[in-house]
């Protein structure tokens, strides 16, 4: 760094009830310097982000930011100061349209009155970003990944001279990643501050100038990233050695063994157009695809989230109509990409997110046993590595990681026989990585059946025995992963060419 820092933080703590989520914690950021937080959920890097952004405030230390000195502040003084932030759960109106969303609390004004002129304003701002998105839309209708496009506008919009991101990329895909590492690069030149909160380590190496380690809420080391690698920054992140690897696959059931999900020309609206698919007991079949091409879309169809127009869907080999009463019923579950909007009740307690959906289990004559519930929401709570270990504790107060956790347990109550998950490890570390992986992998060693979704590609090859591929809502073939290169993959899935021939 050259020059006083545009952000110092001097001796910060934050507690929230019994949790010490950051302390005495002090870093100085530098101007013009894309500065990566890194740690496990719950580490602290998305508390210290907030901090900075004026969403919460500490409950000890001092802030120097921008030339403004406090122990705390709101995001309006936040905003006023030059600091933008762009949380991890994203935090839009869903009723307004994406150019409302992006321009809200600094539409331009004359005496008073809003004055025109947002449609070529947004336009101008998305060309510079690189993104294509319908300013007139509503961010209701909108996938997650272009929620997350419109907080990156929202935040360029601002013209911030520091701009927090909280896991920008977790539902990008890599086209998209590049785009939005090209505007940080960018921002970096005109002199823009940016905080690059993240859990991808390859893009801390390639796109930040220095990085800082949390563990335990207490800061660890900030370097250069030229001084470290991803098996070092992990390191420092665990305080032990982890290699990153995909768990050991059980044997693939025989082709002869009859189909417990099976897809017949299934179709439902634009985004689905006919896909024809099918999972066998113990199985992890993955899709892979580009975004917009129908994946998550398929997931809800067969959940019965969205509705079936055409085809066929059979479970255990009976016709399924699906709705999420009677997937339920079935045994069919779905872990959903959006955890905070479609997953959880962050205001409820951790026992009550897990137990919610089998009620009738934990019932006798009408009413709940109490006793059972709680045996069996601790030993999920154990099993799947919840912390802390508090039934009683709101689930909002928990780290991204831990809320993913909360998400899984409440699915494994009953035993399911079909589970689809929809980007399981979306804003999750490189520890919980490893714990989700395991936990898909003996789903399938259980006799489950798993139709596995992520748009890291890696993530489907690595654990899936076989992948379908699809695109704009068809399926392109399917390949053996252990036969073909996730860069023959995406090279397929980029091309949009012909199908892959079955391997």
């Amino acid at each position: 760094m050259s020059g006083r820092p545009i952000v110092e933080l001097e001796h910060v703590s934050k507690r929230f009830g019994s949790t010490q989520a950051l302390a005495d914690v002090s870093l100085a950021i530098g101007r013009g310097e894309v500065h990566a937080l890194v740690g496990e959920n719950g580490a602290g890097k998305s508390t210290l982000g907030r901090i900075i952004g004026g969403v919460v405030a500490p409950d000890r230390g001092r802030l120097h930011i921008a030339g403004v000195t406090s122990s705390g502040w709101t995001t309006r003084q936040a905003l006023a100061a030059g600091v933008a932030t762009i949380q991890q759960e994203l935090s839009l109106v869903p009723d307004l349209s994406v150019a409302e969303n992006v321009f809200l609390g600094v539409e331009p004004r004359r005496l008073g009155f809003l004055r025109g002129g947002l449609r070529r304003r947004f336009l101008e701002l998305q060309s510079a970003a690189g993104f294509s998105l319908d300013p007139e839309r509503s961010v209701r209708s909108l996938r997650i990944a272009d929620r997350q496009k419109v907080e990156i506008l929202r935040a360029l919009a601002r013209d911030a001279r520091v701009i927090v991101m909280d896991e920008p990329t977790s539902s990008l895909a890599a086209d998209e990643t590049a785009q939005l590492h090209e505007v940080i690069q960018r921002l970096r030149q005109e002199g823009r501050t940016v905080i690059y909160i993240t859990h991808f380590l390859d893009a801390v190496l390639e796109q930040c100038d220095r990085v800082t380690v949390l563990r335990d809420g207490r800061l660890v080391r900030t370097a250069p990233t030229s001084a470290e690698t991803q098996e070092s920054l992990v390191e420092a992140m665990l305080g032990r050695t982890l290699e990153v690897t995909f768990p050991e696959l059980p044997p693939p059931p025989s082709p002869s063994v009859e189909p417990v999900l099976e897809l017949r020309d299934v179709r439902s609206g634009s985004a689905v157009l006919g896909v024809s698919l099918e999972v066998r007991p113990g199985e992890i079949v993955g899709l892979a695809g580009l975004l917009g091409s129908g994946r998550t879309e398929l997931a809800r169809v067969i959940f019965g989230a969205d509705p079936l127009e055409g085809g066929q869907i059979l479970v255990g080999g009976r016709p399924h109509r699906p709705s999420p009463r009677r997937s339920l019923r079935s045994r069919l579950v779905m872990i959903p990409e959006d955890r905070r909007q479609q997953g959880l009740v962050l205001t409820q307690p951790v026992a009550s997110n897990i137990s919610l959906p089998h009620l009738g289990a934990f019932s006798r004559a009408g009413f709940v046993s109490l006793s059972r519930e709680q045996r069996v929401v601790a030993s999920l709570i154990d099993r799947f590595n919840v912390h802390p270990r508090r039934p009683g504790q709101e689930v909002w107060t928990l780290s991204g990681g831990n809320q993913q956790k909360v998400l899984f347990a409440k699915w494994m109550v009953q035993d399911p026989r079909v589970v689809l998950l929809d980007e399981p490890t979306r804003g999750v570390d490189v520890g919980a990585k490893q714990e989700i992986y395991r936990l898909i992998v003996d789903l399938a060693a259980s006799g489950a059946a798993v139709l596995l979704i992520s748009s890291e590609l890696e993530e489907v090859m690595g654990l899936s025995h076989r992948v379908y591929l699809l695109h704009e809502g068809r399926v392109l073939g399917q390949v053996d992963p252990h036969r073909v290169s996730v860069d023959d993959v995406l090279r397929t899935l980029l091309r949009r060419s012909q199908p892959l021939a079955e391997v």
